[in-house]
């Protein structure tokens, strides 16, 4: 499985969301590979979930076919593994 990270510059948050995700992703026992991308270079990756933010969400809808799971606290666990589980549940 493929996973995308997704921030302005793909450097910064989307760093950090790829921790976030590596961490929920390892507790429930999902192996992935997770990329991180700008917003220019993710509409041209293949990936099988996108994890973003809602403003970049909305650059996204309508470019790629994969899922894409918003999220707003990049550090809160809880919050990614909620936004996470129903994008892995329907792959």
């Amino acid at each position: 499985m493929k996973i995308l990270a997704v921030c302005g510059n793909g450097l910064g948050s989307s760093m950090v969301l790829r921790m976030t995700a590596e961490a929920v992703l390892k507790d429930l026992g999902v192996k992935a590979s997770i990329k991180t991308a700008d917003i220019s270079s993710a509409k041209s990756e293949e990936a099988d979930i996108i994890i973003t933010s809602e403003q970049f969400s909305n650059m996204l809808t309508g470019s790629i076919d994969a899922p894409i799971v918003t999220v707003k606290n990049y550090v809160d666990r809880g919050e990614m593994k909620e936004k996470l589980e129903p994008a892995l549940a329907n792959l």
